[in-house]
């Protein structure tokens, strides 16, 4: 049986890459640039399966352009508001994702920031390597504590509930607002309080977390009126995408002191982040790495290559993203 012609948009794991070399007529981005527009046209032209990143937008533009072969488009992440899922599936294109992998991996440097950001392990930090640092004070560097803390988690799903079982180890306070509540005893264990409202919860809360995906609506969920509902006192984590806030309202406040910082992993206009939060002492920002674990990479990789073989041959995929997902 002839091997399916599939086009690797960025450089993966060498042993997933060489895997797929095994499996497919894998065409490899060995050199890891991203590809241009003109070159992804070129691939989902000549391609029967497109393996994308999270970062390469897949818009309704290009997947017009497809060929006739194309007929699968293995996204490597989670995430799929990279892909244009209504022209794909208009053209009979299957999506698949990858889901489930990299949810420890996530939930651990959201835990991270939640306990960085507060304490000011950054600031110490740059102290320390600036040289600056005279000697213990009863009243430097001071920052706050966590246990005790209420912490709202905004999407409960895999990564919203990872984050709160590492949260309530570390002694705060469990909220969480979702599309509905979570089953009981998944609540239960958490001592999780739900909140149909999230204005309610943003202004109870010392610390927010934000892990829900970007779709069309949640883009701005944390729009600017939504941030000015909060505490002065209260941080915001956000490891999910950066579309969820508004980046330059969040900047504003911070900056004025109407928010007490930010710890983010995620930006509305990637790789660009706003000028007022790379001057900010109290926001750490991180590049685009809670999923960065060599263990997670390899885990993602051997779901796409799953999804490839399944369906070339002949059977539905295990992660089809379907449209009531979204």
């Amino acid at each position: 049986m002839k091997k399916p012609l599939v086009v690797v948009t960025r450089k993966l794991p060498d042993v997933i890459e060489t895997r797929m070399r095994e499996l497919f007529d894998a065409r490899l981005n060995v050199d890891d640039t991203p590809m241009s527009r003109e070159a992804l046209i070129a691939a989902v032209q000549t391609a029967d399966v497109l393996v994308p990143t999270v970062t390469d937008r897949i818009d309704g533009r290009i997947i017009s352009r497809a060929g006739d072969k194309l007929r699968l488009i293995a996204n490597f992440g989670a995430g799929v508001d990279n892909i244009d899922l209504d022209t794909a599936r208009a053209r009979g294109i299957t999506v698949t994702n990858t889901p489930g992998v990299l949810t420890d991996d996530t939930a651990d440097i959201t835990m991270a920031l939640i306990l960085a950001v507060p304490r000011r392990l950054l600031e110490g930090n740059q102290v320390m390597n600036a040289g600056e640092f005279k000697g213990w004070s009863p009243t430097w560097m001071l920052g706050h504590r966590v246990t005790g803390k209420r912490l709202g988690i905004i999407g409960m799903g895999r990564i919203g509930q990872a984050v709160a079982r590492r949260a309530k180890s570390f002694g705060l306070q469990i909220h969480y607002h979702n599309r509905k509540p979570v089953p009981k005893p998944v609540e239960d264990a958490l001592e999780a309080t739900y909140w149909d409202s999230l204005d309610q919860m943003l202004a109870r809360m010392d610390i927010v977390s934000v892990n829900c995906p970007h779709t069309p609506a949640t883009y701005h969920l944390l729009s600017a009126r939504r941030l000015k509902v909060m505490k002065p006192s209260a941080y915001i984590v956000n490891t999910a995408r950066g579309e969820v806030i508004d980046e330059n309202a969040l900047a504003r406040m911070i900056e004025a002191g109407e928010l007490a910082g930010a710890g983010l992993d995620v930006f509305e206009h990637e790789p660009a982040v706003n000028p007022k939060l790379l001057k900010s002492k109290n926001v750490i920002l991180l590049p685009h790495m809670g999923s960065a674990t060599l263990e997670g990479r390899v885990d993602m990789g051997e779901k796409v290559i799953i999804n490839i073989k399944t369906f070339a041959d002949g059977h539905k995929p295990p992660d089809r993203v379907l449209q009531a997902m979204l």
